[in-house]
Order: C-alpha cells, then sequence, then structure tokens
C-alpha cells in the first residue's frame, strides 16, 4: 500500500492486519494528535464530575444523578480504554493476538455502550419525571434506578465481549469478517449496531416528546391564568430556547455517532475502500468527542452539582472551617431555584430534581433547580 508505514513491535507482525492499517504517516500523526488531547481532558472532566457526585450525600441518593454517575464512569472508560487501543493500534501496531486485540477491542465497546445507554436512562428519566411529575417520586426510586444501572452494565459487559467468548469471525481475517474490525463476524457487527441505533432512536423519541409536553403544558398555563402579550412572547421565547438546548443535545449525539454507525453498516453490506476505511478511523474520534462534551451537557450544567463543586473548591482554599461550614450550612439553592421558576429549565435539569411539593407547583415552577 503506498504511504502506509507499517511499524512492527516486538510484541507481533503487522503482516496479518495489514489491510486494517489504513492510514498514512501524516493521518496517523492527526488522529494520534486528536486522541492525546482529547483523551486526557475527558478523563478530567468526567473524573471530576464523578468526585463531585461521589462526594456529596444528597447528589448519590438522586436517581438522576446516579444516571449522571454512571454516564461520566462509562466516558472515563472511553477516554481510557479507546486512546489507548486505537493509538497502539493503529500508530505502533500492536499486535499481540486475536485474543489481546478483542480484550482491548470489547472495552472501548463496553464503554461506548455503556454511555449511550447511560443516555438513554437519562432521557427517559427527564421524560418521566415530566410525563408522571406528581407519581415521580415514586415510580423512580433510588433502588430502581440502581436495580437499571446494573441490568445496563451487565447487558453492557456481555454484549461488548461476546466476541472474545467467542462469537467471532470462523474464518479469521478472511471474508466474511469485518473489514474495520479484525476477527469481527459481519454478525455481531450488524446486530450491535442494530442495538445503538434502537437506543439512539429511543433517545431522541424521549426529548421529542418532552419538548412537545413542555409546549402544550406552557400554552395550557398561559391559557389558564389569561396571560398578556407580553407574557405570551415571553412564553414563545422560552419555546425557542428549550428547542435550541434539546435541538443541540440531540445534533451533538446525532451527529458524532450517526457517522460511525453508517460505515458500521456499509461494512457488513458492502467492500469498503481504503478511503471509507480511513474516513472510518477519522468518524470514529467523533465518538470520543462526544464523551468529550457529555459532562459539559448533562452534569455542569445543573446548577445543584455546580453549587456543590464550588463549595468543594472553596473547601480546598479555606481548609477544614469552611468545609465544617459548608456541611450544616442550608442551601439556599432550592428556595432560589423555586422562586425563579422558568420553562427554560426543562431543557435540562427539569428531570434532574424529584418533583417537590405537588404537581401544579412542579409544573409553575419548571423544576426545582435550572440553568443559568
Amino acid at each position: 500500500m503506498k504511504n502506509l508505514t507499517v511499524i512492527p513491535t516486538a510484541n507481533g507482525s503487522c503482516e496479518d492486519l495489514d489491510s486494517f492499517m489504513v492510514l498514512g504517516q501524516a493521518e496517523r500523526t492527526v488522529i494520534g494528535s486528536i486522541c492525546l488531547l482529547a483523551g486526557p481532558i475527558t478523563l478530567l472532566e468526567n473524573t471530576l464530575v464523578l468526585g463531585i457526585i461521589a462526594t456529596s450525600a444528597t447528589l448519590r441518593r438522586r436517581p438522576s444523578f446516579l444516571f449522571m454517575a454512571s454516564l461520566a464512569l462509562a466516558d472515563v472508560f472511553a477516554s481510557c480504554f479507546y486512546t489507548v487501543s486505537f493509538v497502539n493500534f493503529h500508530l505502533f501496531c500492536s499486535n499481540n493476538g486475536p485474543s489481546a486485540y478483542l480484550f482491548k477491542l470489547g472495552g472501548v465497546t463496553m464503554s461506548f455502550t455503556g454511555s449511550v445507554g447511560s443516555l438513554m436512562l437519562t432521557a427517559l428519566d427527564r421524560f418521566l419525571c415530566l410525563h408522571r411529575a406528581s407519581q415521580y417520586k415514586a415510580l423512580l426510586t433510588r433502588r430502581r434506578a440502581l436495580l437499571a444501572l446494573l441490568l445496563l452494565w451487565s447487558t453492557t459487559i456481555l454484549v461488548s465481549f461476546l466476541p472474545l467468548l467467542g462469537w467471532r469471525c470462523s474464518t479469521g481475517l478472511s471474508p466474511p469478517c469485518s473489514r474495520l474490525f479484525p476477527y469481527i463476524s459481519h454478525g455481531y457487527l450488524a446486530c450491535w449496531t442494530a442495538c445503538i441505533l434502537l437506543v439512539l432512536g429511543l433517545i431522541l423519541a424521549a426529548y421529542a416528546l418532552i419538548l412537545w409536553k413542555a409546549h402544550r403544558h406552557q400554552v395550557s398555563m398561559s391559557a389558564l391564568q389569561g396571560a398578556s402579550g407580553a407574557q405570551q412572547q415571553a412564553c414563545m421565547r422560552m419555546d425557542i430556547r428549550l428547542a435550541r438546548t434539546l435541538g443541540l443535545i440531540l445534533l451533538i449525539l446525532v451527529g458524532c455517532w450517526l457517522p460511525v454507525l453508517c460505515f458500521m453498516l456499509a461494512d457488513v453490506a458492502m467492500v469498503l475502500s481504503m478511503a471509507q476505511k480511513r474516513a472510518f478511523a477519522f468518524c470514529s474520534t467523533l465518538c470520543l468527542f462526544n464523551s468529550a462534551v457529555n459532562p459539559l451537557l448533562y452534569a455542569l450544567r445543573c446548577r445543584e452539582l455546580r453549587v456543590v463543586l464550588v463549595r468543594r473548591l472553596r473547601c480546598l482554599v479555606g481548609g477544614r472551617v469552611c468545609c465544617r461550614r459548608s456541611a450544616w450550612m442550608p442551601s439556599s439553592d432550592s428556595g432560589q431555584t423555586q422562586a425563579e421558576g422558568t420553562k427554560v429549565s426543562l431543557s435540562h435539569d427539569l428531570a434532574t430534581r424529584e418533583p417537590a411539593g405537588g404537581d401544579q407547583g412542579r409544573w409553575r415552577s419548571g423544576g426545582a433547580g435550572g440553568d443559568d
């Protein structure tokens, strides 16, 4: 192959995997730089989110924050497994044999599957909070949230390591094996891609229903309260802001995952060219980018989590006395956010709070807490 520099290592030869080494020297440099830059950033962001939730007893009791912690944990795994596996395989041609490769690929699959699965639980949590506001605390208890996470991660680990357990291509590296991933059968690749597409469809449907439900509620509340023209314009602006926020979330999610999934489906249906394989290698880094922006979209936009973060930083600066004060001082955030009560909070933070008080009070406040 032209412009390809294969670097054999002491761990093994790259001859058998030569058709999978599709990147030239310049391309390896670019993708290697992306991985080595985005990987540590993703790791630090998600570790910070995990640390904040783990050190706050209040946040650990909330199902919504448990789902956020699961998402952060999956993205921590993604930053480690993907970066190490991708750099070793494409840059250093590290080939330790089928079992070692499938173990590393299973780690990458587990992390990204867990990330998308946690996004699905977060979306369903928000929809349930909006659709069954008065029954939310009874329907989604902490125990049920933990059981959902246990089921998610058990299924994720099992599905991710099926190739290592035996569901691999029977012909080694020859067709009908995947031409994107060594030793992976077309059957496994098609099933995994279909599952991820189904999960993404559920996420899109949940957020579409959230937007529709929030708009209907705002219209009904305006009609009941006889809102003036200025109030109706304000509600319209809130609808626009809500649509923009949810649109941004969905655009990033679909934009990062759809190209990769399309290439995987194409790999099952046809023989990919070298140019298409190179494009897939670049598109796969979008999944790592998605893991990098998830903390910004889902966690650090939450006011309660930011309040805990600020308190932890003050403790680091002020020492033990500050920490003891912050431990017993009541939070002014909940009272403040109840009074603020705007519908914009539905865009993100609506479902990161359990309903407080009656159903009507919940709807009027737009959620206990919200985004800035």
